[in-house]
């Protein structure tokens, strides 16, 4: 089974999933965060691909991708850096980029790499539904690959259902429509969409992004959903305090998991 389909099985709730970007902030660092964050207790990472033009990602995610960029990383680097990842983890890992790089390397070429390595899942923004229905989906499950698809306060409920129909792992709830970047709660109108969307019973499990940076966002996704996913918060606790080991804990009592 995959790690993703596994983790959704056996914890049904208060799931945190980091998100940092690979090359960030040190060029050689990714193995070692990977290994940080789940010596801490996350329970599933998603390793962000550095692109040039993020579209999608707030300063914070922004300036780490450049700063990754100028380190030298890219998907040849990454692959050959979690070669044996899966000799030291065993929680499930993500990567997410945009569409760009992955084209570059060759979409099969992409899915065998991740294959390869022990990756259980990708993300990829600007990848839009119909066209990974019909262009990408047989061989993403070839590999078994899962491909997470976002949806936002803006998808429709008929758009939301056919992603809950072809696609498996989970399903990624945007919080809102603006770009990633951290918020001290979510009000009235997000409650909602989170409520909506909890009330159509779907068969995925989902995850709720963009936001989350404290113990009352962080709540507020373990209440309408499987859990949160924690990335801009995370990534600037690794620039301020020097190392992914102090950042995560450091994180993991703002969130009030420790």
């Amino acid at each position: 089974m995959n790690r993703i389909n596994q983790l959704f099985k056996n914890k049904r709730q208060d799931i945190l999933s980091i998100y940092f970007c690979a090359g960030y902030p040190d060029p050689d660092g990714t193995t070692e965060t990977i290994e940080t964050l789940a010596r801490n207790g996350v329970d599933m990472i998603e390793i962000g691909i550095p692109f040039s033009d993020p579209m999608a990602d707030g300063p914070v995610i922004q300036q780490a991708a450049t700063e990754s960029l100028r380190n030298g990383m890219s998907l040849h680097k990454l692959f050959e850096s979690l070669s044996e990842i899966r000799q030291r983890v065993d929680i499930p890992l993500l990567l997410m980029g945009y569409l760009n790089p992955v084209m570059q390397y060759g979409f099969e070429n992409f899915c065998r790499a991740c294959q390869d390595c022990g990756i259980d899942g990708c993300i990829i923004p600007d990848l839009p539904f119909k066209e990974y229905m019909e262009e990408y989906r047989a061989t993403a499950e070839r590999y078994d690959l899962k491909m997470i698809m976002l949806i936002t306060p803006e998808t429709s409920e008929e758009r939301i259902k056919l992603i809950d129909n072809h696609t498996d792992g989970f399903i990624y709830m945007v919080s809102s429509a603006a770009t990633t970047g951290a918020q001290h709660d979510f009000d009235a109108r997000k409650q909602a969409y989170f409520e909506r969307i909890d009330g159509m019973a779907l068969r995925n499990p989902r995850m709720i992004g963009f936001g989350i940076s404290n113990e009352a966002t962080f709540r507020a996704a373990c209440k309408y959903a499987s859990g949160g996913i924690i990335g801009s918060r995370f990534v600037t606790l690794q620039k301020e305090r020097g190392d992914s080991e102090t950042a995560i804990k450091q994180l993991l009592h703002e969130i009030g998991k420790k």
